[in-house]
């Protein structure tokens, strides 16, 4: 089983960056792919950005490539995204997800066992 929990959301201006952690615990972190997902008010959560467990593949969404970088430190336990020139419409409560079995549907919600508790991340213009 793994646990897990995010941290690093906040308020930021456009053009800034945040980076949000992932520490997962249990056996499996290591043999895990992590995402990230996103809830905007009166929006679905979406998919942000995916890793595979061994870290040698990524995947984003067009809304956020080229900006954001998912990366993943099985060593410690710990997945990273990495947020650069923010825009308002990037304001979202942002999740971690965990998925120990590695599944090529990465983009969708049902895939993922294991959530953080969400963390807020606001863009101010």
């Amino acid at each position: 089983q793994v646990q897990v929990v995010d941290s690093g959301g906040g308020l930021v201006q456009v053009g800034g960056s945040l980076r949000f952690s992932c520490t997962a615990s249990g056996r499996t972190f290591s043999s895990s792919a992590m995402a990230w997902f996103r809830h905007a008010p009166a929006k679905e959560r979406e998919f942000v950005a995916h890793i595979s467990w061994s870290g040698a593949s990524t995947n984003y969404a067009d809304s956020v490539r080229g900006r954001f970088t998912i990366s993943k430190d099985n060593a410690g336990n710990t997945a990273y995204l990495q947020m650069n020139h923010l825009k308002p419409e990037d304001t979202a409560v942002y999740y971690c997800a965990a998925d120990p079995w590695g599944s090529t549907s990465f983009q969708e919600l049902s895939t993922y066992d294991y959530w953080g508790q969400g963390t807020q991340v606001t863009v101010s213009s």
